[in-house]
């Protein structure tokens, strides 16, 4: 079983425009799709349509649209009520995959709220394989929410704590570096610009034009405490650092669509090949594969299995501590 956390959920409409941006101007929309989400919501997605099972944990009242869709869509979940209406985030993609979105910031968590979240999770997630933490944090939540989460996790279920992974941005990707490494994830998902603000010195572009530079930086925070880190850079593929070496994977080019959700489908490809027993490279691959499937896909549509071209990925290895898994 697969636990995610999705702390600020939100519906995602996305606009399809038939012309590139144009601010200021008024143009007509090709499509739009909406969809329940949010970063943890979306990896527990691509679980539940490849069979994996998952449960989805978030706040948000059972009357609530998100919610309600959720219950629609058959995904498993279990909702902490709240008053306030959840967020709707609104993306829009140009026809060469260009993407704008506009975020709003959610509905405010007062202490009670977190620590009864805290709860659910707690309850959802003993005995689990992973338990996944993602996205922005509500407004008003301490920065150190996934991080303190975790280390009374670790506390409070011993034996039966699931292995974290964390994708976040901001404040609260670094505050899990920031307390001792009971706080520290048992798997880093940044994307290039967040592997940045984490490693420091070094630019987004620059990570992404040197997969080196990229698994260097990676491996500070494997110095730091991480267990591993997966990295998602764009079109240059995904990199996958662990204590047994560093691997790259790449997808032969593709047209994008929309990159909305590639990153999570990404994550749910890394912990779909992992709940399967697969090794360090064949578990990147699933990454890659889910991240590209992910991006040739209209909206914030999650791939499915059939969506998939891993003979179209190639996993490198860059350096091994301990032998090549293969």
């Amino acid at each position: 079983m697969i636990i995610t956390l999705t702390a600020n959920p939100a519906l995602d409409k996305t606009i399809e425009l038939g012309e590139p941006l144009a601010p200021g101007a008024v143009q007509r929309a090709v499509a739009s799709h909406v969809q329940a989400a949010g970063k943890g919501v979306n990896v527990s997605r691509a679980i539940a349509a490849a069979g994996g099972a998952t449960l989805a944990v978030l706040p948000g009242a059972s009357t609530d649209p998100l919610v309600t869709a959720l219950a629609h869509d058959q995904l498993a979940h279990r909702n902490l009520p709240i008053a306030e209406a959840l967020r709707t985030n609104t993306t829009l993609t140009d026809p060469d995959g260009t993407t704008t979105k506009i975020n709003e910031p959610g509905p405010a968590l007062d202490a009670q709220q977190l620590a009864e979240l805290g709860e659910l999770v707690a309850e959802a997630a003993a005995g689990a394989s992973w338990l996944v933490m993602a996205g922005s944090l509500p407004p008003g939540v301490p920065a150190g929410f996934y991080a303190q989460l975790t280390s009374k996790l670790r506390a409070a279920l011993g034996a039966k704590c699931p292995k974290i992974a964390v994708d976040t941005s901001g404040a609260p990707l670094l505050e899990l570096f920031a307390h001792g490494q009971q706080h520290i994830p048992d798997l880093v998902k940044p994307n290039a610009e967040e592997l940045a603000q984490l490693a420091g010195g070094h630019s987004e572009a620059a990570l992404e034009g040197s997969i080196e530079l990229a698994a260097s930086c990676a491996q500070q925070l494997l110095d730091r405490g991480a267990g591993a880190v997966l990295a998602t850079l764009g079109a240059q593929g995904a990199l996958l650092v662990t204590k047994q070496g560093a691997w790259h994977g790449s997808h032969t080019p593709i047209i994008p669509r929309s990159t909305v959700g590639a990153g999570d489908s990404s994550l749910a490809g890394y912990l779909l090949a992992d709940a399967a027993g697969a090794s360090a490279p064949e578990r990147l691959r699933n990454a890659v594969a889910y991240g590209a499937a992910a991006t040739q896909l209209p909206g914030s549509t999650i791939p499915t299995e059939s969506d998939l071209t891993a003979g179209a990925v190639t996993v490198s290895e860059l350096t091994s501590t301990q032998g090549t898994e293969s």
